[in-house]
């Protein structure tokens, strides 16, 4: 195998993965994490400290179907 044909794999691969990253992160199903995350810099920090965050900032559970 040629040096430029393994430099072609791992250039190959590094797209498909980044692709694949960038589909999962901006997927519909984690628009409910995205909004909660928005919204932390807003969040009581005495709420932050005693764990007792408002349902609007606590992590989506995701339920299996």
């Amino acid at each position: 195998m040629d040096v430029n044909t393994l430099r072609i794999a791992v250039t190959v691969a590094s797209l498909a993965l980044f692709v694949a990253l960038m589909l999962h992160t901006w997927s519909r199903l984690r628009r409910n994490e995205h909004d909660a995350a928005a919204m932390l810099p807003f969040a009581d920090e005495a709420d932050d400290l005693a764990g007792d965050l408002p349902a609007a900032l606590r992590p989506a559970t995701r339920t299996k179907e």
